[in-house]
């Protein structure tokens, strides 16, 4: 038997409104009144019939968390932040991620429109604004990171990388490093290059022009590729700058296979600040970028155009900072010599 919203009601003694407020945790409720509620649900096997609500309040409990793959370790605190968040409003979150494809991309602007969200939360540069058109035209709210502007249905969250990457270049310069490499992140991420235009000006900025600049995906394999070519130029650097900490592990795993000591000969510093930067050997040196706080950002900047009537966007900013670890030290004499 399918049980309604007044059936709850009426074993529990309290107003189908009552059991909506407990429900979507809209309201203040008294402990008793929410645990006898809860408790009545649990008995018949209650769901919220989303449909009906969709109806009856013009809108969904439904938000979506778009990524760019579920395998990167950047998101999952990206995810758990936004997802507490959303649970402890009562809404749901609906995961989707692009593997870096258009073409998936597309099909699952598609699917929230079909899905009829409230929000979306695109925290991935494989959706251009252009793509997303979809979601604006079938008025829902979305939220962007390092991408665009805040407009009507709008907001963006910039990571301001830039007062980490100082801190960074800062440090090693005072160690003593006077050449530098880069290896950045991919060229159709916004983001990557926008990483790598700051290390490279900064860089710059303190006499340390990095060459050479590679560019490559987020992953471990292709930092130790883009090892490989800096290791067969003329001229080797005392310090490389990762544009992710994948890239970073795959950069030191591809310097001790070639036999060349991290930090004594070669120091490494990564962007991120992943859980395994702490378990890598040595452990990574990096720039902390707080992902949990992104997530949460991201539901609090929704939440906040949802309720307006305009549904108008907002900017917010995040900084970053950089962590001392072991992967960074001195200058080696002889590469340092070898640089003037």
């Amino acid at each position: 038997m399918a049980y309604t919203m007044k059936d709850v009601a009426r074993r529990a003694g309290v107003s189908p409104a009552t059991v909506s407020r407990v429900l979507n945790n809209t309201h203040y409720m008294s402990d008793a009144t929410r645990a006898r509620v809860l408790a009545v649900v649990d008995e018949l096997s209650y769901y919220k019939n989303v449909h009906a609500q969709r109806l009856s309040t013009g809108h969904s409990n439904l938000l979506a968390l778009v990524i760019s793959e579920f395998a990167n370790p950047f998101y999952p605190e990206v995810i758990r932040g936004f997802q507490a968040a959303a649970w402890d409003h009562g809404l749901d979150v609906l995961l989707l991620n692009t593997e870096y494809s258009p073409i998936r991309a597309d099909s699952l602007i598609r699917k929230l429109v079909e899905k009829d969200v409230s929000g979306v939360a695109i925290l991935t540069s494989s959706i251009e604004m252009s793509a997303a058109a979809p979601l604006a035209e079938a008025g829902i709210c979305m939220v962007f990171s390092n991408l665009y502007s805040a407009g009507k249905l709008v907001s963006n969250i910039s990571v301001d990388y830039s007062r980490g990457i100082s801190q960074a270049i800062e440090h090693v310069v005072r160690l003593g490093h006077r050449r530098a490499s880069v290896i950045a992140g991919p060229e159709t991420s916004r983001t990557a290059q926008h990483v790598k235009s700051a290390l490279v000006e900064g860089l710059a900025r303190n006499k340390l022009k990095p060459l050479p600049v590679i560019s490559c995906v987020y992953r471990v394999d292709a930092g130790a590729s883009a090892v490989k070519a800096i290791l067969a130029s003329p001229e080797m650097p005392t310090v490389i700058f990762c544009g992710s900490d994948l890239i970073a592990m795959g950069a030191m795993s591809a310097l001790e296979e070639a036999g060349v000591r991290v930090p004594e000969e070669i120091s490494v510093v990564g962007i991120d600040d992943i859980a395994f930067a702490g378990l890598a050997r040595p452990s990574l040196t990096t720039i902390h970028v707080p992902r949990e706080e992104l997530g949460l950002t991201a539901y609090r900047a929704l939440e906040k155009m949802m309720q307006l009537k305009r549904h108008k966007g907002a900017e917010y900013t995040l900084e970053t900072e950089l962590v001392v670890r072991k992967s960074t030290a001195r200058a080696s004499e002889k590469r340092r010599g070898n640089a003037r």
